[in-house]
């Protein structure tokens, strides 16, 4: 089992709070020159409203400014996780040194001011991208595998599954039920997808299940753990006759055509999630919601994150907040943070850990902005949301 295996893991319900994203480009409001500011003022206009094209170039140039500060705040970021990377590889201790000891800095000039009179938009409208749903899973596996997950007859058996699968691997009845706790609020089931729950209508990423998988998750589980699926799979269709003998064996070959997929290209998170973004990607992420897959891809979730830790010298156990820190920033991000001594959890900004456009993006880490305040609002969060009706019935199923 490769200790390399889920280097990113969004979840999503925490992940929409603690996502890590791409840098947000150089070419965002108030980056360029002067005379592109002018320019655009001039272009702006529209009218003879000399007061509009004044505000509008104090606007401009402040944000500019703010651009310069903040451009240069990140690029000390990245610098200094090169740094504590090459030393990590070279096994050299990481000092309070090797961190960015202030907060990002924060715009307060003027807002942008409203034009005279209506005007053309700056730039087309932005295409929302579909992200499919459970229904759009079932279709794709129809299509290309011809197949139909095996769904649960009741979320308790799901859950009965999953807890039998996650405490052999090795995980923790406290592990799995905080974990579950943090990423579905306590209250989700086994096929509840990130922007949906609660009554929402429209989803705002693939993440799916207990532990909110991605579709390119998903992919790289079946890519790196795939072959031990298949064993386990096997191992439940020896016990088993007739119809639902004939049923395993046709959700083996299935699983085995889609590894071999996973398995064809490099692997890398990028090459995983150009195909997670496929229908056959789609097929694929599908598997979270069989009764006999599922519980497999959650549970290594989580236990990759475990094997990680392990493998790089980390012998204690990780508390729940802890593992969830690795689930939603990636094991090597996660790890950073579990390994900083007590004492310097409470001095170094969580700006250390994310890009600057997933940063800004979330309230969370912005509002607790300390390593050990963020790791303080998880914990609190766990404890709150173990008490619901979903995670006491998984704490049962263990």
């Amino acid at each position: 089992m490769s200790p390399q295996a889920i280097r990113r893991s969004p979840g999503y319900f925490a992940l929409a709070l603690l996502l890590a994203a791409p840098l947000a480009p150089a070419t965002e409001a108030g980056a360029g020159s002067a005379t592109t500011f002018d320019a655009m003022a001039q272009m702006s206009s529209g009218s003879e409203d000399g007061d509009y094209r004044f505000r509008l170039k104090q606007y401009l140039e402040a944000r500019a400014a703010f651009e310069q500060e903040a451009s240069a705040y990140w690029n000390a970021i990245s610098e200094k996780r090169r740094g504590r990377n090459a030393k990590r590889r070279d096994h050299q201790p990481i000092a309070l040194d090797d961190y960015v000891l202030t907060q990002p800095p924060v715009y307060t000039g003027p807002k942008r001011p409203a034009g005279p009179a209506p005007s053309e938009p700056d730039h087309a409208p932005r295409e929302h991208k579909h992200i499919p749903v459970v229904a759009d899973l079932l279709q794709a596996a129809a299509d290309h595998f011809q197949f139909t997950p095996q769904r649960p007859g009741s979320e308790v058996e799901f859950k009965r599954a999953y807890a039998r699968v996650a405490a052999a691997a090795g995980l923790t009845r406290e592990q799995a039920v905080r974990v579950y706790s943090f990423e579905t609020g306590g209250t989700g089931n086994y096929d509840v997808q990130s922007g949906i729950e609660h009554g929402g209508t429209r989803a705002i990423s693939t993440a799916m299940g207990y532990n909110q998988l991605l579709t390119t998750n998903t992919v790289e589980l079946l890519a790196e753990q795939g072959p031990e699926f298949i064993r386990a799979l096997m191992q439940k269709a020896a016990s088993l006759s007739g119809a639902p003998r004939q049923a395993m064996d046709r959700k083996i070959a299935v699983l085995r055509q889609m590894v071999a997929l996973a398995r064809s290209v490099p692997d890398e998170w990028a090459q995983h999630e150009k195909i997670g973004d496929t229908p056959q990607g789609w097929a694929m992420h599908a598997m979270v919601l069989d009764i006999d897959v599922g519980p497999l891809l959650q549970t290594h979730k989580l236990l990759t994150s475990v094997i990680f830790a392990r493998a790089k010298g980390y012998t204690r156990a990780l508390t729940a907040a802890e593992l969830e820190m690795m689930n939603l920033t990636g094991d090597g991000t996660g790890l950073d943070m579990v390994t900083m001594p007590l004492a310097m959890r409470e001095q170094v900004p969580t700006s250390n850990f994310f890009q600057r456009g997933g940063y800004e993006r979330n309230p969370v880490a912005i509002r607790h902005n300390t390593v050990a305040k963020l790791l303080d609002v998880t914990d609190a969060r766990m404890d709150s949301n173990s008490n619901l009706a979903g995670a006491k019935v998984l704490a049962a199923a263990f």
